[in-house]
This record gives C-alpha cells, sequence and structure tokens, in this order.
C-alpha cells in the first residue's frame, strides 16, 4: 500500500522550519501528527508542535528542536547520526511558503485515505462474521456505518476557542437574516412557543403519555403537518404500527372520514366522500412524509436506517450535517429483553438508548420527537419523575411534556368545550414552557384521527379571546373547530 508522499511530507516540515510560525499556524489546523508517514517527520513535528504550544520561539532552529524533544522525552532518538542527518536534510530542503498549503492538503488526504483503508479492513473482518441469519439491511449496515461513522470523524475543530471569535460575523448575519422562529413548527403554535420556537435542530423533543391515550394520533398529525404543510421530510419509526394503520389514519385526517370507512372501503360507495379520498391520495403521494417499522430490530440497526435515510432521501450538507429534516421516534422502549442481566438493567438500557439518539440528533444537526411512556405515577401526576424508564430522558431532552386525558374535573370546568385532551409542557431548554398549573387544551377526534390545539387553561378562564388554527375560542367561551388541512 502506497498511500503516503515523502517529498510533501519533507516539503511541509522545510517550510515551518524556515519560515517558522508564519508556517505552522497556516496549517496547524490541517495536518497533525499522524499525517506523517516516515517515524522521524512525526517525531520532527511534534517537537515544532510542542514549540509553538509552549511559546517558547517564534523561529527554528535544530537546537530548539533538540530542546524540544528532551522535553518530550525522544532526545535518544534524535542523537543518532541518521536522524541528524534526516534533519539536516530537512532544514536544506529547497520550499516555498506558497505552497505549503496545498502540500499540508496532499498529506492530510492521503493520511484519510490509509484510515479509511484500515476501517473498511475492519468491516470486511465483520463481514466474515456473518452466519446468513441475519436480515440483508443488518448486513448492510456493517458497511454503511463504517462509512458514515468515518465521515463524521472528518472535522479538526476539536480545539477551544474564544467564545468572541467571529461573533461579528455571527451577529451580522442575524441581522440580515430575522426569522419568525428558530425552529420547525409542529402546526400547534402555543406548544412551538412553549418548547423555544418549534422542534430545534440538534435536538430530542419528548412527549410523554399513558398507553391508549393518542400519542400515535399526535405523531401522524405533527409528522403530516411538517411534510404536507412545511415541505420538509419527515420519518416516522414505528414500533407498533403498520404502514396500513398510518394510511387510514391520515387519508381520515385529511378528509374528516371515519376511519372504519377507509379500512373497510365503504367510501367508495358515498360519491362525495370517494372523491375527497382520490384527492387526498394524490396529496399524501407527494408528501415526504416517510415510515419504517422498527418492530423488533436492534437500536443499532434503527440508527443506521435513520443514517440511510438521511443520506439517500434527505441529503448531507458539506460539513456532514443533514438537510431540514424531523425523525419520529414512536416510541422509545425495548424490543426484547435481550441484553438485561444483572449487570446492565431496562433503565439503563433506555438510557443509552435516549443518549444515542441525543448524540445522533447533534451529530447531523436535527430534532428528533420522541414518545415514552408514562409511568402509572402518571396518571395523577404531572412531573419529569413521571417519565418510565431512565432519568437520562430528562437529562439529554431539549423539552419534556406530558399529553394526557382531561380529568371530569377539568372537562367539568370547561363544559366540555375546550378539548378532551391536554398537553402540559414542564421543561425546556429554549423556551419558557407555561406557567404552574396550566396546560394547553387539545381536542382529539379518534374516529377520524385528527388532533386540534386549543387555548391554554388560564387563557380561556381569563376570558381571552385567542384566534388559532385550532379553535376560535370567544368571550364565551363557545368553540368553533376550524379544519386542520
Amino acid at each position: 500500500m502506497v498511500l503516503c508522499d515523502p517529498s510533501a511530507e519533507r516539503a511541509v516540515l522545510s517550510c515551518i522550519m524556515q519560515y517558522g510560525e508564519k508556517a505552522y499556524y497556516e496549517i496547524n489546523d490541517i495536518i497533525s501528527e499522524s499525517c506523517f508517514t516516515i517515524d522521524s517527520n512525526q517525531l520532527i513535528y511534534s517537537c515544532i508542535k510542542n514549540i509553538f504550544a509552549n511559546g517558547q520561539v517564534t523561529t527554528l532552529d535544530i537546537a530548539s528542536i533538540y530542546s524540544a524533544s528532551q522535553d518530550l522525552g525522544m532526545s535518544h532518538i534524535l542523537s543518532k547520526k541518521e536522524e541528524a542527518q534526516h534533519l539536516k536534510a530537512i532544514l536544506d530542503f529547497p520550499a516555498s511558503i506558497e505552497n505549503i498549503n496545498q502540500f499540508a492538503t496532499k498529506i492530510k488526504k492521503l493520511e484519510i485515505a490509509r484510515s479509511l483503508h484500515k476501517e473498511l479492513e475492519t468491516a470486511q473482518e465483520k463481514l466474515l462474521d456473518v452466519t446468513g441469519s441475519e436480515p440483508i439491511s443488518s448486513i448492510l449496515s456493517i458497511a454503511e456505518d463504517t462509512l458514515l461513522d468515518f465521515g463524521s470523524h472528518l472535522s479538526n475543530d476539536n480545539e477551544p476557542k474564544s467564545i468572541g471569535d467571529g461573533i461579528d460575523t455571527y451577529i451580522d448575519y442575524l441581522k440580515s437574516n430575522p426569522v419568525d422562529q428558530l425552529g420547525i413548527s409542529t402546526g400547534f403554535p402555543i406548544y412551538d412557543h412553549a418548547i423555544g420556537g418549534g422542534f430545534r435542530k440538534g435536538t430530542v423533543n419528548v412527549i410523554a403519555a399513558r398507553p391508549k391515550v393518542g400519542k400515535t394520533l399526535l405523531a401522524d398529525n405533527i409528522g403530516f403537518y411538517i411534510a404536507n404543510k412545511l415541505g420538509i421530510p419527515v420519518l416516522n419509526m414505528d414500533t407498533e404500527m403498520s404502514t396500513n394503520d398510518h394510511i387510514h389514519r391520515i387519508l381520515a385526517m385529511m378528509t374528516e372520514t371515519e376511519i372504519n370507512s377507509i379500512e373497510t372501503g365503504k367510501f367508495a360507495s358515498i360519491p362525495v366522500t370517494n372523491k375527497k379520498i382520490n384527492e387526498a391520495t394524490e396529496s399524501l403521494k407527494n408528501t415526504k412524509l416517510y415510515y419504517k417499522s422498527i418492530a423488533g430490530k436492534p437500536f443499532d440497526e434503527q440508527l443506521s436506517i435513520m443514517r440511510r435515510w438521511l443520506c439517500k432521501d434527505v441529503g448531507l450538507n458539506a460539513d456532514g450535517t443533514a438537510k431540514d429534516c424531523v425523525i419520529i421516534y414512536d416510541y422509545l422502549k425495548l424490543m426484547d429483553s435481550a441484553g438485561i442481566s444483572q449487570d446492565l438493567k431496562e433503565y439503563q438500557i433506555l438510557g443509552f438508548m435516549m443518549t444515542a439518539l441525543h448524540n445522533f440528533a447533534v451529530k447531523y444537526q436535527i430534532p428528533i420527537l420522541s414518545f415514552i411512556q408514562l409511568n402509572r405515577d402518571g396518571i395523577s401526576k404531572e412531573s419529569t419523575d413521571t417519565a418510565s424508564g431512565s432519568d437520562r430522558i430528562i437529562w439529554l431532552c431539549s423539552n419534556f411534556s406530558i399529553f394526557k386525558r382531561k380529568s371530569d374535573e377539568e372537562m367539568a370546568e370547561d363544559s366540555g368545550k375546550s378539548g378532551n385532551r391536554k398537553l402540559v409542557p414542564l421543561i425546556s431548554r429554549h423556551g419558557g414552557c407555561l406557567d404552574d398549573n396550566d396546560y394547553i387544551n387539545f381536542n382529539l377526534k379518534g374516529w377520524c384521527a385528527k388532533i386540534t390545539e386549543g387555548q391554554t387553561k388560564l387563557e380561556i378562564s381569563n376570558g381571552v379571546k385567542h384566534e388559532k388554527d385550532g379553535f376560535i375560542v370567544n368571550e364565551d367561551n363557545n368553540d368553533e373547530e376550524i379544519s386542520f388541512v
């Protein structure tokens, strides 16, 4: 295997030796010791790096290199005759500072190629362990994960920087590019505001609910709005339902047709309804809404599915981050008992899963909406300790909300006119949530899978007149529903 250029390595070192810190700081953020394939060149660059890191000198000579080698405990190597001759040859090597960037970039690319070659060899070894019982997607992920993970580690932006570096440019950018909302809207304005302006890049947004409350319907409503109204790709990673289940619900939501009528095909006998369903079907075909059942799939494979979707259907930017999109994960749970033992409990595995989701969101700078189950305390309590599973879910999420049925007392307070569900944003890293004892009213129409957002409890009690997509609430609290689509 070649993948090296000794002449380019020597040219880089020669430029730094001759032109000092001016040359070094031109390329120090491009290369590292591993870019050099000759041991002597690695040693010399380590000495150079040590000199400038300690601010010892601004120009270099043989004496300063020897002194740095003593600091690094490697003077015995440079004391050898052949090493001394090699160092002198570098000093005498003709090189121009105008070409240093070109040579540094070349040896960096070669170092990347060597590293990738090594990673692919490791992937080949993993492929040899395949037994044939694995799903095809799991086999493909061995190669895909190797390439995608490798690409994400190419950035050299690892050094601390002054918080003021580039701040003028950033402020000018903000002035020139004002926005109404920082994140991607969910279609529910009050919820957007409570969590800091919708789903922000690099965040995991968590909604918790008890079973059969309607979290999957909420996922479908949010996902459809983002994909259809905003034109932003959405991937629904579902652990329980089928593609057809979601098609029935979304078509019902779009047309306000009974789900049962769609499931049974009875809608076709009613001309008006049949026309509405046909039109909605054509619209849905052009909507950037994607679905994948992940029931029973290992979590590593689920992450691979997400990566492939980002690369194939969304697209990546030059820096490796993804273009605008949203992933909905419905919902965070163990698929089986594999991995649970006396050493590793269920809450720990859920914690690792949440950590992986968070790292994935940050790495690709995408928002993830994750649903979780509320524990039994969530029936009567509305606090973060009702999250079923791990404390890491609360630690790593950007915001945490509870979605639940309104109690009989709450329904009686507003005479049942402000919806049958409530969303309680409890914590948010970017938004102000709501006041204590306040919540957002939602109305869930299960027969057509449609959820609309109303006012908050305090807005209603204070007689605030407020108009939104969900309800028009007048002074006397009479509610008029508006079509979601």
